[in-house]
């Protein structure tokens, strides 16, 4: 796997000119939108600071928190089921499927399906699974991964999706007013809500005091969906608990006011028991993460409340799209999740950032984002996953660095030689940085040259 994987991606996208900066812009105006709604709160960090040692809590008492979650879910008469992976959780729900004789799927949105890739498990036994958030069915229309955890189409105009509902549900040819295009997939959608015999659900937060569980959407895509259906499949990754139903208030604060800058999404739907006749499981999830919360120096993503705030502020996410980070969840605090995962696979995304910290500093649970980008970048190096060109010219850097004669020396004759070395070879392909920049005029003397001369005036 080359060093170079996130940045080869990143030209695909930015060839687009015209649409790299529309995405750019975009994401920028729903940064604005949440500090807008941010500042709106005198009480603002008080909440972060609260969310944040709540979510310590739980990554130190989790074992006691799941134990207390299933042990209510149970008695509540909710069905328990564990996964230790992405291949256990599918073959829980394709179970569940099976027993109950599901013909017929409707699913909202949840970023831990995606990881673990039910939709195409499902598909491969024969089922159509109907994805039923609006941005999430487009994409799905597209055979497109989510670009965005709360944004799934985000890379995506009106025109485009003009043309897929076009050719897929039977618009219009050439129509791109939203409204027209939201209420025709309205119409297809609630076909598809009352055929399905199965609803399945991500989680936002599970409740350990009460077995009970959150789910947040706009659209009441989750709650048409599970009120239809005789069977709702909750999916949740272990990290989404909260201890208390009073912890419940300070995250649905946070949440839609990070993710879009909404003052709290608009329905926030609580599910603690299935109606009369009905079945309710719920599927707790590993996947990686209890090796994750081993990991001293990176345990702190777990608390991630999956807002996308992180990648609305990267100034690289905004300028080189979803899909040049190649997983599941992208942007600067999947730079940090997805190494953990597999780090051969990833190890070029914490490299995909400029540390300038923006990225913590909007995260509503005070993840240290960047510090832990540049965490896994010491560890990436250190075993063996750099590139082997760029550890050489640190070694050599590091080297010339740490003797101030060679570094002088080397300094003088550099700013000689590029007065002379024509832009041919300056600019040559072995020269990434100088692809989309120009080098300063050459000074005539160095910094400790000039205060040398100067430094008794």
């Amino acid at each position: 796997m080359k060093i170079h994987q996130h940045a080869k991606a990143a030209e695909e996208f930015i060839k687009d000119d015209a649409r790299t900066h529309w995405h750019d812009d975009t994401l920028w105006h729903v940064r604005q939108n949440r500090d807008k709604s941010a500042q709106g709160i005198p009480e603002w960090e008080t909440l972060r600071d609260t969310a944040s040692a709540t979510k310590d809590y739980v990554l130190s008492h989790i074992d006691e928190l799941l134990v207390q979650f299933e042990e209510n879910a149970k008695a509540n008469g909710v069905e328990v089921l564990w996964a230790k992976d992405a291949e256990e959780h599918n073959q829980h729900v394709y179970n569940i499927l099976k027993e109950n004789g599901v013909k017929n799927i409707v699913k909202s949105k949840s970023i831990l399906t995606e990881e673990c890739g039910l939709n195409h498990y499902l598909e491969d036994k024969g089922y159509d699974v109907v994805d039923t958030d609006l941005g999430e069915r487009i994409i799905q229309f597209a055979k497109q991964a989510p670009s965005h955890i709360v944004l799934p189409a985000i890379h995506l105009k009106k025109q485009d999706i003009g043309e897929i509902f076009h050719d897929h549900i039977g618009t219009n040819k050439g129509a791109e007013d939203p409204q027209y295009l939201t209420e025709a997939a309205r119409q297809h959608l609630r076909k598809k809500f009352v055929q399905a015999n199965a609803a399945i659900t991500g989680v936002n937060f599970g409740i350990a005091e009460t077995g009970g569980f959150v789910v947040c959407t706009n659209e009441g895509n989750a709650d048409m969906g599970t009120h239809l259906a005789d069977i709702h499949i909750a999916c949740m990754g272990i990290e989404k608990l909260i201890p208390r139903a009073a912890d419940l208030g300070v995250f649905l604060r946070l949440l839609a006011r990070s993710a879009t800058g909404q003052s709290i999404t608009n329905y926030s739907s609580h599910f603690h028991k299935p109606a009369p006749g009905k079945k309710m499981y719920i599927i707790l999830v590993d996947n990686g993460r209890t090796k994750q919360l081993g990991r001293e120096d990176f345990k702190n993503s777990l608390k991630c409340i999956r807002c996308g705030a992180c990648m609305n502020t990267c100034p690289i996410y905004r300028r080189s799209g979803g899909y040049s980070y190649n997983s599941t969840v992208p942007g600067p605090i999947g730079s940090i999740l997805s190494p953990g995962i597999d780090l051969k696979k990833y190890s070029t995304l914490p490299f995909a950032s400029t540390l300038c910290g923006s990225c913590s500093d909007v995260c509503p649970v005070k993840i240290n984002i960047h510090e832990q980008l540049y965490k896994w970048r010491q560890f990436i190096t250190e075993n063996g996953e750099a590139d082997g060109g760029k550890k050489l010219a640190m070694k050599l850097a590091g080297y010339t660095f740490g003797k101030p004669v060679l570094y002088d020396l080397m300094g003088g004759l550099a700013r000689k030689a590029l007065k002379f070395t024509p832009d041919s070879l300056v600019y040559s392909s072995l020269n990434v940085w100088g692809k989309h920049r120009d080098l300063p005029d050459v000074p005539k003397e160095s910094f400790k040259e000039w205060y040398q001369k100067n430094r008794k005036k």
